[in-house]
């Protein structure tokens, strides 16, 4: 896939990520079949690295695991398989999206796959959860202090929280002035009452850093 290509199909990744929380754009997904093959085209494992962030994660088999803009459950269908003894609430605030993660997790025989409808502020997780896992999802959460402050109560005792998104120098993702650096994720985590407790380099054009709540 060519290179513009490509770009353009991170962007739209990045895109998605605003369904979980009714954020800063007004993007619709309404065609999940047809966003699957942009979102799971083999060619992002290249640079988005699943199973390395994932095993960064280190998580236990019996894990909670929240992936907040789950989209087609590019991320939510290997963190099920991570933990075949815990659930992996696949977040989303676009109702096509949910029918289609639960359409896949029946398709790819993960009954630890639980689609999750989410609202425009609140990603409604039905149960407290180890680790919440947010990919190009944080630039797009508005009033993300108070929104990472209140996502402190679906945590269990020693829960983190996993943020990827796009360094402002990356060559792909949204534009440059709705991008977030670290440094301000970090700030504002912060403000919201965690602490960081990991930044690792594992990928080439974003950052990855781990909170604990």
């Amino acid at each position: 896939m060519p290179w513009r290509i490509r770009a353009a199909a991170a962007l739209c990744l990045a895109l998605i990520a605003c369904a979980p929380t009714g954020g800063q754009h007004d993007h619709r997904f309404t065609d999940a079949e047809k966003w699957a093959r942009i979102f799971d085209d083999p060619e992002r494992e290249a640079w988005q690295k699943p199973d390395e962030v994932i095993r960064t994660l280190r998580l236990p088999a019996d894990a909670t695991v929240a992936d907040i803009g789950a989209g087609t459950g590019y991320f939510a269908v290997r963190l099920a398989r991570a933990v075949p003894k815990g659930r992996v609430f696949a977040v989303d605030a676009e109702p096509d999206m949910v029918r289609y993660l639960g359409e896949r997790a029946k398709r790819e025989g993960l009954a630890n796959l639980v689609p999750v409808q989410a609202g425009p502020d609140d990603p409604k997780l039905p149960a407290p959860v180890d680790v919440v896992l947010l990919v190009n999802t944080y630039h797009h959460i508005p009033a993300r202090v108070e929104y990472f402050r209140r996502l402190r109560a679906s945590l269990k005792q020693e829960g983190r929280v996993a943020i990827v998104d796009y360094r402002p120098d990356a060559p792909m993702g949204p534009p440059r002035a709705a991008r977030v650096p670290s440094s301000a994720v970090t700030e504002e985590l912060l403000r919201a009452g965690y602490v960081l407790v990991g930044s690792h380099s594992v990928l080439p054009h974003q950052y990855f850093l781990v909170f604990a709540g």
